[in-house]
């Protein structure tokens, strides 16, 4: 499809910089293809399941991945901003790197410290390889002492659409982190569940709702803008997740009962429907996912999907408007830009019923 059919004028002060205070104080766009839209609050969420609805979120944790540096070459210096985005061993990261022509095979680069800070405590790595993916760094330090290293000289990776307006702060370490958040890996946050507090998650339980929860590691790939003409010549970056054996279960059996599968953010969606077989049946799964929704996709897992307000001509875009309806999706977000609605990481969400197949 064409790309441009996914564009939309969006006002600049629609962009959020901070998020609702508290978190499940934002505005919720409800979306029922072919009935309207209507619009609440996210602590209203529990009120728009049934008991025996499952909840799937993604329990990742944002790691500090936004490293600064000096590289040195023939005792010249040049200062280097990388944003780790995929873990490749123990000691090696893929980096997306900004002026990476600064950079060749060899390099050694001294993180965590400026020119103006020498002296700061950082880590050394050399540069192994360079490519269309990134940069490859190998690391001085190895598995947690990396870990340690990296949260210790590491910023939040805030969205360009963020950082481009305001510097990241301390603020930002808890605000980008979901409450759940589990298992370390993302340069990003799975930004729907930054919505919810312990309260609305002991409410929804209360309900008899389900909450499950999977894991994949958001990679720096998701703020790329698609340069293509067409999505069929668009690339996504692969992205690990996991869905264990005991949460495939747990999912089948809801569906099994007449429950609603609803996924909360584009993430755990792209996960489970890389889990689900033909038939809608969820299988483990322990593996990279490179899936690319657009419309004419069939979905096979996911019936409802709790998510914020997307970039236009985005990959995510192109997903909501693959689930709900392009025609559909145009119409919310015309309505959401008129009404105030704030977008992306820090703004609003909002609840998207899928249409049916045709």
């Amino acid at each position: 499809m064409r790309v441009d059919l996914f564009d939309f004028d969006l006002p600049n002060d629609r962009i959020a910089l901070r998020p609702a205070n508290p978190r499940d104080s934002a505005r919720f766009m409800v979306v029922r293809p072919g009935e309207g839209i209507e619009d609440r609050i996210v602590r209203d969420l529990p009120d728009l399941l049934a008991p025996g609805d499952a909840l799937v979120f993604n329990d990742t944790r944002v790691i500090p991945a936004q490293l600064e540096g000096i590289r040195e070459r023939a005792g010249q210096t040049a200062s280097v901003s990388a944003t780790l985005h995929k873990r490749l061993s123990d000691n090696r990261w893929l980096a997306f790197v900004k002026g990476a022509k600064k950079l060749q095979p060899g390099d050694l680069v001294r993180f965590g410290e400026t020119p103006e800070a020498c002296l700061l405590a950082g880590v050394h790595a050399s540069v192994i390889a360079k490519d269309d993916d990134g940069v490859t760094f190998e690391f001085e330090f190895a598995g947690a002492y990396l870990d340690e290293a990296i949260a210790r000289i590491g910023h939040i990776p805030l969205p360009p659409y963020i950082a481009s307006k305001r510097p990241e702060d301390a603020q930002d370490r808890a605000d980008y982190q979901t409450v759940y958040a589990k298992d370390e890996g993302s340069v990003a946050a799975p930004t729907a569940g930054l919505h919810f507090t312990p309260d609305l998650l002991d409410r929804l339980k209360a309900r008899g709702i389900e909450l499950h929860f999977v894991t994949l590691h958001v990679g720096a790939g998701t703020f790329l803008p698609v340069k293509a003409d067409d999505t069929t010549a668009h690339r996504m970056h692969a992205e690990y997740g996991q869905v264990t054996p005991e949460i495939a279960a747990s999912l089948n059996a809801v569906r099994a009962r007449g429950g609603r599968i609803v996924a909360v953010g584009t993430t755990s969606l792209r996960l489970l429907e890389s889990a689900a077989a033909e038939d809608g049946t969820i299988h483990p799964f322990a593996a990279e996912t490179d899936i690319f929704i657009t419309p004419g996709y069939r979905f096979r897992a996911v019936d409802a999907l709790m998510t914020n307000f997307h970039l236009p001509r985005s990959t995510l875009f192109m997903l909501v408007s693959a689930f709900a309806g392009l025609e559909t999706m145009k119409a919310a977000y015309a309505r959401a830009i008129a009404e105030g609605y704030r977008f992306y990481s820090y703004g609003d969400s909002s609840l998207l019923f899928r249409a049916e197949a045709p």
